[in-house]
């Protein structure tokens, strides 16, 4: 069992960073009017009744715009916060059972000790997170394989597939990163918002992910937009790419947007052992935007010094230092379900409190060790498109001089082969199915949003919000449904 955080977990949420996030998720004016500390105070002790009983007051007692939307977001946070955490402490024992996963009273005060059963207290009352048992099973399988490293499990139906596909993809390619095993996919995505969700007339305003063209091994190769309004598609340099339209509410009928794309994709592969890979030019913009701090999630702490120090040592070759940050976070980071990026206040310092994460979580984290480094990395996310394997997805790409942009999937993590290029081919490859929608965190949609968004820092399911506010992803329903030809 690994031993307690010495740091703050998730339960003592800084209010600070929370606003900082809240001031980059929508458009809005200068920070003027300061947010009452009986709002923050209630927010922190998890009264979440009481935040939006005062978020209501300050609607309708006050004139400052810029102060409503404020403390608007703060409340909307407590909501999303309710949202996760909506396990009732008296069912989070028959959802163990259904996993079969035997427990005891001393098994759950441990299991909570270490937060690998993840609770918070809200107006009093004790909630699970809604994946905390599924989470928690996962974490239990990491513990018994780290705790039997020479107990040998077999690769599921998922691991064959991709490494099937790499060595196809290694056969084919020189090591120098050229375009090869192309596939042809066809997405049909569509947004369902229910009928009644907004008010008879309102409009609606939708933004759908949509291919990024900057990249040769993503070609557009068809769009369809016919159950979009008017679609107006972001400029090709916006660093998260969409589709936006309109739609007035009816009275009975729900809102559908939908459009069909296909994109042409590739995989590549580098072989940097036998690359050459020169010295960073230091002074370049490059170098110095991508081995920059993005705060809140990628900060150069004392706690990511003392991090570095362990796994990095004294490695200095860019490779090299790359495979160490690598290999730690795929013993030591196990992937489980996340919270809505949103109500993370540090999605890093949370995967170092709790020792997990899903994929852009452990990206996050390879980002902030590869940076403090020296090593130029982007964030890269969009969806992973497998036969059977659909689903949102993230990972970054990192910059080698003389190489250039290299792609790298900490979460897709070591394949369990024997052969050294496929183990590690996730390290500097990836595969034929991916849709790319966006090269950074954070960045803005077009047009800009005017409520907080349901996702501050990445787009892949898309954005809803009508004049009276955000509609969050509880609101609406997505599919994304793919044909490879």
């Amino acid at each position: 069992m690994e031993k307690p955080p010495d740091y703050p977990h998730f339960c003592r949420i800084s209010v600070q960073i929370l606003l900082l996030t809240i001031l980059m998720g929508c458009k809005q004016g200068p920070p003027q009017g300061n947010i009452p500390v009986s709002l923050t105070q209630a927010f922190a002790d998890g009264n979440f009744s009481r935040v939006a009983q005062i978020a209501d007051s300050i609607s309708i007692h006050s004139d400052n715009l810029v102060l409503i939307r404020k403390s608007d977001s703060i409340a909307e946070i407590a909501s999303r916060i309710s949202i996760e955490f909506s396990v009732p402490e008296k069912e989070i024992f028959a959802q163990l059972n259904a996993r079969g996963i035997s427990w005891t009273i001393e098994d759950l005060v441990r299991w909570e000790k270490y937060n690998m059963l993840e609770s918070r207290v809200i107006d009093g009352e004790k909630y699970y997170f809604k994946r905390a048992a599924s989470n928690l099973k996962l974490l239990l399988g990491h513990i018994s394989r780290q705790n039997s490293p020479d107990t040998v499990t077999g690769p599921d139906a998922f691991d064959l597939f991709r490494m099937d596909h790499i060595q196809e993809i290694i056969a084919a390619s020189d090591g120098s990163g050229g375009l090869v095993c192309p596939r042809e996919i066809v997405m049909d995505y569509r947004i369902a918002l229910p009928a009644g969700t907004v008010p008879e007339g309102e409009t609606v305003r939708c933004w759908l992910p949509y291919p990024r063209e900057n990249h040769a091994f993503q070609e557009i190769v068809a769009f369809n937009p016919s159950g979009l309004s008017e679609p107006v598609i972001s400029p090709a340099a916006a660093l998260h790419r969409t589709i936006y339209t309109e739609k007035k509410a009816g009275r009975d009928e729900p809102l559908d947007f939908s459009c069909t794309m296909g994109i042409r994709t590739y995989a590549r592969y580098f072989d940097l052992r036998n690359l050459a890979i020169l010295p960073y030019d230091k002074k370049s913009e490059l170098y110095r935007r991508y081995t920059a701090q993005q705060p809140p999630h990628i900060r150069f702490t004392e706690r990511i010094h003392d991090l570095s120090d362990e796994v990095v040592g004294g490695a200095e070759e860019p490779f090299e230092v790359v495979r160490r940050i690598f290999y730690w976070i795929n013993a030591n980071i196990p992937w489980t379900g996340a919270l809505e990026y949103s109500v993370m206040p540090d999605i890093t310092e949370y995967v170092l409190d709790n020792m997990r994460g899903d994929c852009g979580m452990k990206t996050l984290l390879f980002m902030t060790l590869a940076r403090y480094n020296g090593i130029p990395v982007r964030w890269q996310s969009g969806w992973m498109l497998h036969p059977g394997e659909v689903n949102l997805h993230d990972w970054c790409e990192v910059y080698y001089e003389g190489a250039g942009w290299v792609p790298l999937d900490i979460s897709f993590g070591l394949m369990p082969s024997d052969d050294i290029q496929v183990r590690e081919f996730y390290i500097s490859g990836m595969d034929s199915y991916r849709f790319i929608v966006n090269d950074d965190i954070m960045a803005p949609l077009f047009p800009e949003k005017t409520h907080f968004r349901s996702e501050p820092y990445d787009f892949q399911r898309g954005e809803l919000e009508w004049s009276g506010g955000n509609l969050y992803f509880n609101r609406w329903r997505y599919r994304m449904e793919v044909t490879i030809q």
